[in-house]
């Protein structure tokens, strides 16, 4: 199947939990708004006025005649067919449990620099950014990546269902290395806290599809228009 991935084209955001995946299983895919009037073909998918089930905003997968909408939910979809989660029911609910702490931990992540609105420009909230960012690091940080660290100690594995790579490994990647990006000098600090967590990161990061994407054009840069973002002001 070639699955057609739609995101906005200029971030990584929320969409690119879900090219880790496809990258990693070596999927045919296209990144639909990254092509030639592909920002238009997102938008009419998500304006069918007449769709029994719209989605509500990217990322969007579309497989065969399946319209999926919210990360975790594709990652569900899409975990046993590309052979990144269990094949049991127990396992495929664990998996997804996982991923929705993630996408939790990521909206923290966010509020960091956008805590009073996303309406609002981040200079219109740089005082309450740098208290929220201030208790993030305290308590939050400690809290989310201290339960994968514990996850990892107990796993009896490289991942953190053991021996076999799922997509939560994949993810972890991700927010290890947004965070890196965003807070340099707070993430240092804080790595000899989470060492397992750390080189679950840098074990994804030199598997072979992964480390290709990684290199190539399709994986977009880390920037100040998505969830990871680095100011100055917020890594003390």
């Amino acid at each position: 199947m070639r699955y057609e991935l739609y995101y906005w084209p200029m971030i990584q955001g929320r969409g690119e939990f879900v090219r880790l995946a496809l990258e990693e299983a070596g999927a045919d895919y296209v990144d639909v708004a990254r092509r030639k009037n592909g920002m238009a073909a997102m938008m009419k998918l998500m304006e069918q006025k007449r769709a029994k089930r719209p989605p509500f905003a990217p990322p969007i997968l579309k497989a065969g005649k399946l319209i999926i909408a919210q990360t975790a939910n594709i990652l569900l979809y899409l975990g046993p067919r590309l052979d990144l989660s269990p094949r049991d029911e127990a396992g495929r609910l664990w998996v997804n449990q996982l991923q929705l702490t993630i996408s939790d931990f990521v909206v923290e992540v966010h509020d960091t620099h956008h805590p009073i609105s996303s309406a609002l420009y981040y200079e219109e909230q740089r005082p309450a950014a740098k208290r929220n960012a201030a208790a993030f690091w305290e308590h939050r940080v400690p809290k989310f990546l201290g339960y994968f660290e514990r996850l990892l100690e107990n796993s009896g594995g490289n991942f953190l269902l053991g021996r076999k790579l799922t997509y939560v490994d994949l993810s972890m990647f991700q927010v290890v290395g947004g965070l890196h990006y965003a807070f340099p000098k707070r993430m240092q600090r804080f790595a000899r806290r989470v060492p397992r967590v750390i080189a679950l990161h840098d074990r994804v990061a030199q598997r072979p599809r992964i480390a290709a994407y990684l290199a190539s054009r399709r994986r977009i840069p880390f920037n100040e228009s998505g969830i990871f973002r680095y100011y100055k002001e917020l890594d003390q």
